[in-house]
């Protein structure tokens, strides 16, 4: 169960942080995928790897976790800077993510986040709309939303859609424009520290779930309102908001 008090606290800091007051009508919830509607991020880490151990760039698989929320052209072009000194061009972006993109999808469908679905479904009942903010391309997985999340998503910001990824606020700015929502009648959720200051730079309050191997404490540091340690609590937290 979500702490009430917690929960305010939570409120009055975002009122502090953007001096705007949180609607008590919540118009727009904005999600993240990787790591908060799809247990996927393990999977995108080894496909991420294994491209780098084929092209010969040295990389952590556990490095990858820290930059979720990029576009796969931004996550190369670091990769290339460290190693070579320079950014990749083009074509050589495409070439590259296309390779880690057959990678994840060999390794077959990641399961849904557990709490995920009954997080969504809490929205889609109390009726504010639901919006997809990913850095994602990934094409394989973008397809599953449909069967996974029926009717849910049909408002969708993706790696495609934007020119400054994750943190800049540019996805989560979009993704309140596609719902015709301003900022303090909107709630983002995100796992990653880049997500979760995409969404607090975009003056959202900020939901971050660590589903993924990061310390406590690091979401709230990148910007996060409340940090919380499930999509099973996200899903009791938004229960409380709506």
């Amino acid at each position: 169960m979500i702490n009430k008090d917690v929960l305010k606290k939570a409120i009055e800091a975002y009122t502090a942080r953007t001096g705007l007051p949180l609607n008590n009508n919540i118009e727009a919830v904005l999600f993240d995928m990787d790591g908060v509607l799809y247990d996927s991020m393990p999977g995108h880490a080894r496909a991420w790897k294994a491209m780098c151990d084929a092209e010969g760039i040295e990389a952590d698989a556990d490095e990858f976790f820290a930059y979720e929320g990029r576009t796969g052209a931004s996550t190369i072009n670091l990769l290339y800077m460290r190693q070579f000194g320079h950014g990749a061009d083009d074509d050589t972006c495409r070439r590259l993510y296309a390779i880690k993109s057959a990678n994840f999808k060999a390794m077959g469908l990641p399961p849904l986040m557990p709490g995920a679905r009954r997080a969504v479904e809490t929205v889609v009942k109390g009726g504010p709309k639901c919006v997809l903010v990913t850095g994602s391309g990934q094409a394989s997985i973008l397809e599953r939303l449909d069967r996974d999340y029926e009717g849910a998503f049909s408002l969708r910001v993706t790696a495609h859609d934007v020119k400054h990824g994750k943190p800049d606020p540019e996805p989560y700015l979009l993704g309140l424009a596609k719902a015709g929502a301003v900022q303090s009648s909107a709630v983002a959720v995100d796992n990653a520290p880049l997500g979760v200051e995409s969404a607090s730079r975009a003056g959202i309050f900020t939901i971050g779930v660590r589903t993924g191997p990061l310390p406590e404490g690091a979401l709230m540091a990148a910007g996060a309102d409340i940090e919380l340690n499930s999509m099973e609590e996200c899903a009791d937290l938004l229960s409380e908001l709506l």
